[in-house]
């Protein structure tokens, strides 16, 4: 938990710095800094669905064929 923690500080304090970097401004930083990882999270989610999806099929697939692999 410790190490997610500290990447959301990363994340954070990144897209904050990027932002107020080309704009010079505190308040859209911090808009960003907190919009931006949260759509990101939304993102996340729908991206692991999909990979779900990718490894359901392909498991489908090695089964009917016989195949045995390590899942990763």
């Amino acid at each position: 938990m410790t190490k997610t923690a500290t990447f959301a500080v990363v994340h954070f304090t990144v897209a904050f710095g990027v932002v107020y970097a080309l704009t010079g401004s505190l308040v859209i930083g911090g808009l960003a800094a907190l919009i931006e990882p949260m759509i990101n999270t939304v993102a996340y989610h729908f991206h692991e669905k999909v990979w779900d999806r990718i490894r359901a099929r392909r498991a489908a697939r090695d089964q009917a064929a016989g195949i045995s692999r390590v899942a990763i």
